[in-house]
Formats: structure tokens, C-alpha cells, sequence
């Protein structure tokens, strides 16, 4: 299985911080790893993918990965999703972490007989 590295961590969390001081809107924040593709992804849930629809919502995301242009991240890392995603209802129903940024690995978890291989989490609020 692929290494989650350092690097893919700060890029996650410069990203998330870089969106919420442009005040978008960001309910839930965490690397994935994927076992079907073999694959770390990063999910973020964003009421705007819900409500303005994806392609707006991976336009923003975008232009500030563009701006920040953080090592080893880049759009097809990422997955945007709305809030009430099964996914992230699952995680949340295990984790609340608020509005903050923390980092929490969670690895060899079932929740409601779901798997969650791997997964290091910024926030489930």
C-alpha cells in the first residue's frame, strides 16, 4: 500500500487552511486511502457541491491550489463531496472534531460494518 508522507499531510492542511481563510466552507476534511484503486485521496465536503453543483465547487478548489501549489497535490487527489456524503455521515458518526484543524489517524476502523482501511482526518464537523 502507498505511504501517506508528511508532505501529503502539510498539503492537505495548507489547503484546508488556505479555504477557510477564503471562507469557504469546508464540513469535513481527510485523506482516504482507497484500497479497490490503491490510492490515497483527499475528501473534502463542501455545502457548496450540493448547492452550486461540483464543477463550481472544483473550480475554487482549483484556483487555490493554483495559488498555493503545495508538493505532491494536485485536483485528481481530490475528491469533493456534499456534507451529508455516506462517507462522511459514517465518519462523523464516530469522530466530531469542531470547527479547528487536528490530525487524527484512523486506521483499522469499522463503523457500522464499513472498513475504513486508513484515513487521517483534519475534521468531521
Amino acid at each position: 500500500k502507498p505511504t501517506l508522507v508528511e508532505s501529503d499531510f502539510k498539503a492537505g492542511e495548507a489547503l484546508l487552511r488556505a479555504l477557510d481563510q477564503a471562507k469557504v466552507k469546508v464540513k469535513a476534511a481527510f485523506w482516504l486511502y482507497l484500497a479497490e484503486s490503491k490510492e490515497w485521496r483527499l475528501y473534502l465536503a463542501l455545502p457548496d457541491v450540493a448547492q452550486k453543483g461540483p464543477k463550481k465547487a472544483y473550480d475554487v478548489v482549483q484556483m487555490h491550489l493554483e495559488q498555493l501549489r503545495p508538493e505532491g497535490l494536485a485536483l485528481r487527489n481530490i475528491s469533493l463531496v456534499a456534507p451529508d456524503d455516506r462517507l462522511v455521515k459514517l465518519l462523523r458518526s464516530a469522530i466530531k472534531t469542531g470547527p479547528d484543524v487536528v490530525g487524527i489517524r484512523f486506521t483499522g476502523n469499522v463503523i457500522n460494518n464499513v472498513l475504513i482501511e486508513d484515513a487521517y482526518i483534519y475534521r468531521v464537523a
